[in-house]
């Protein structure tokens, strides 16, 4: 809650042309994002499309860095452990074994009980439903990055992430602006 005021009050301390760089970097924000950044903005006096815009900028901004970096980084660990597969059955058709530890096995499985946990909400629900209902229970830049690493593609990510983005910021800026209205 000190980072909410503190950045209210930011808003309050700044130049009119600054105030939607400051929600923008609210949106920025895990567990701020979009929503709490428009929130924000309005409450600091900014107008209501202006706030929105911004904090969906910020927000989706840091969500495509996020994506393409893990993207990335999905892409060179599987690349390297593909290589370490093939250079182990190498050694093994050989006529050696490859022994692995207790800690080994059991960090491989509680691994592959998260992936199985993940996979079945994602089977379940999609990228679609993931990326609309995600913010619900943690922040986009959670659940895209779990996308990412989970191997959906950038692209449909980021469509997904930013659809998303648009509808909750939307709809807190609708919710925010009438009860700021109903209340004056």
């Amino acid at each position: 809650m000190d980072l909410v005021a503190a950045l209210q009050n930011l808003i309050g301390q700044v130049p009119e042309l600054l105030q939607p760089l400051i929600v923008a970097l609210a949106g920025a924000i895990p567990f701020i994002e979009g929503e709490g950044g428009v929130a924000i903005g309005i409450l600091g006096g900014i107008p209501p499309v202006v706030a929105a815009v911004a904090a969906m900028i910020g927000n989706f901004l840091t969500v495509a860095v996020l994506v393409l970096l893990s993207t990335g980084a999905r892409n060179a660990v599987v690349t390297r452990h593909r290589a370490k597969v093939q250079t182990r059955d190498a050694v093994t058709v050989g006529g050696g074994t490859t022994l692995r530890t207790a800690s080994e096995v059991r960090e491989n499985d509680r691994s592959t009980a998260r992936r199985a946990k993940f996979q079945r909400a994602y089977e379940r629900y999609g990228v679609p439903g993931v990326s609309l209902l995600g913010p619900l229970l943690l922040p986009t830049h959670f659940t895209a990055t779990m996308l990412a690493a989970s191997g959906v593609g950038k692209a449909r990510i980021l469509v997904w992430q930013a659809v998303a983005i648009v509808g909750w910021t939307t709809l807190t800026a609708l919710i925010i602006s009438g009860v700021l209205q109903a209340v004056q």
